[in-house]
């Protein structure tokens, strides 16, 4: 088994407000790694902003998870 795994996630900002509405994705995220005997070792973000269809900011999530 690796030792370090990097897994992204985006998070989609809503129109109105400045709450993500995929959150809940991020933590299955952080959870299933748990489960799986790795622990959130580091978290990076970076934003994007979206003028097309469906509008809203963009935040990417890199996380670095380290084997316990």
């Amino acid at each position: 088994m690796p030792q370090y795994i990097v897994l992204q996630v985006t998070l989609k900002e809503k129109l109105v407000g400045t709450a993500s509405k995929n959150l809940g994705e991020l933590e299955k995220v952080i959870n299933d790694q748990a489960a799986k005997g790795y622990r959130l070792h580091t978290i990076s973000t970076t934003s994007a902003h979206s003028s097309g269809i469906g509008g809203g900011d963009r935040i990417q999530a890199t996380m670095v998870f380290e084997k316990l």
